[in-house]
């Protein structure tokens, strides 16, 4: 989603809510304690140098039940932030804490609720590496079914 997106959203809600990959909210009083643009320049394995930009902001809460961010405050939080991103309409990541350290997701909306979505690693130069290409599983069932001119009974093979 992008931070436009995620703007579009936001203008139609009363409620701000977010859900984990497994369902569970974030509790209702948390904070965005940070928004900026995420910059990650870089060269992969297979020597290409890369550049990556997102929205980044990160989701907190503590004990101060009474807190709750409204659209309007998070439309501030926005707007003093945009600077920072250039007018580019940049992918967003949210970040929250697990269970052991700090997680990266991505962002989808659904039935009114923003969820925070798994982001997996990859190899980005494959060709590269050396790394198989993974081998179409068939059933050995369907191999003898074909059309072609080497089925049983003819003589070109």
């Amino acid at each position: 989603m992008t931070i436009q997106e995620f703007k579009n959203h936001l203008k139609n809600l009363e409620v701000i809510q977010f859900a984990l990959p497994n369902g569970k909210l974030v509790p209702e009083h948390f904070h965005i304690t940070e928004m900026g643009k995420k910059t990650k320049h870089f060269i992969d394995c297979g020597n290409t140098i890369r550049k990556e930009c997102f929205v980044s902001f990160q989701l907190w809460y503590a004990n101060d039940y009474q807190h709750r961010l409204t659209s309007e405050k998070l439309f501030k939080i926005i707007a003093a932030s945009e600077p920072l991103f250039e007018n580019e309409n940049l992918e967003l990541e949210v970040e929250y804490q697990t269970d052991l350290t700090i997680g990266i997701f991505g962002l989808e909306f659904k039935q009114g609720i923003f969820q925070l979505t798994e982001k997996y690693t990859t190899c980005l130069a494959t060709d590269h590496c050396g790394i198989p290409k993974e081998k179409l599983k068939v059933p050995l069932k369907s191999l003898g079914k074909t059309n072609s001119c080497c089925s049983s009974g003819t003589n070109c093979c």
